[in-house]
């Protein structure tokens, strides 16, 4: 079995949610505290051993490309000014792995995107992070899920326990309960009414796959919306060779919308070493 190092960051999304912020600007480079969420998900995939990072973009992206490039100008003023914490930070950022971008010239959904990365990926398995989706845990989510695609050399998804009223919004999960204690997934259904979904475990945003899914990609017929579905994909992987699901630990906030945006800046705010005490002030003093 090959090393587990390549990952994918489908990134191309218009952000419509966050209009009109994100008329100009990537949702990608939204700050949670002093960082691009993007960021948070790089940090997350490299702490896990995942330092092949493929991009897949899309127009207006070029912020992305441009925060983890080398700016040779900005570091030598930073290292000019004295300004040697930042300069290290800014340094490191654009150290910090090797990162390929693809563009999806084509809104063709999930599934398409994860194609599009294909021929880097080869024969190799490969994790897939959606950066909106924020998991704060002491154990990185995508660690979470190597753990069990180590110890069993299959598939790998990232789930969460959802509200009923929430089940219409996710792809939810149908699953059995292996003596080891591993939820092996039987199928899986995009966005259910509530009254037809098989579960309450909903797919959040990190997975590992065995290449096999790409050869499945390849051949998978657009679903719901007209959009090419990662999870139609998945649910035929696992009709072929198990597939886990790991209810992942942490605090998961979906910063890709405006509601979850303020929750994450306010939970990492007040757990920043700078800007902490100065937030727990503020909210004291207006609650």
């Amino acid at each position: 079995m090959k090393p587990l190092r390549k990952i994918i960051f489908p990134a191309a999304g218009m952000g419509t949610r966050f209009l009109p912020a994100t008329k100009a600007s990537p949702k990608e480079m939204l700050t949670i505290v002093d960082k691009p969420l993007i960021q948070y998900g790089v940090e997350e995939a490299l702490s896990a051993g995942m330092d092949q990072i493929i991009m897949v973009t899309g127009r207006g992206k070029r912020a992305i490309e441009d925060h983890f490039d080398i700016s040779a100008e900005l570091e030598a003023n930073l290292k000019r000014a004295g300004k040697s914490a930042l300069y290290k930070e800014v340094s490191r950022i654009a150290r910090m792995a090797e990162v390929v971008y693809l563009r999806q010239k084509e809104a063709l959904g999930l599934g398409h995107a994860v194609l599009c990365a294909r021929h880097w990926v080869g024969d190799e398995a490969f994790g897939v992070s959606l950066a909106d989706e924020l998991i704060v845990h002491s154990k990185p989510a995508m660690q979470q899920l190597r753990e069990v695609y180590e110890a069993t050399g299959k598939s790998v998804v990232g789930l969460i326990q959802v509200p009923a009223d929430q089940v219409s919004k996710y792809g939810i999960v149908a699953y059995e309960a292996e003596a080891s204690g591993l939820l092996r997934l039987t199928d899986m259904v995009e966005k259910p009414a509530a009254e037809d979904a098989p579960s309450r475990m909903a797919i959040v945003g990190r997975y590992i796959f065995t290449p096999r899914l790409m050869e499945i990609l390849a051949d998978v017929k657009p679903g719901a919306g007209g959009e090419f579905q990662l999870t139609d994909a998945i649910a035929l992987l696992a009709k072929e060779e198990p597939v886990y699901g790991v209810v992942l630990e942490g605090q998961r906030f979906d910063a890709g919308n405006p509601e979850g945006f303020l929750m994450a800046n306010t939970l990492l705010g007040l757990q920043h070493e700078q800007y902490g005490e100065s937030l727990r002030k503020l909210l004291k003093a207006h609650l």
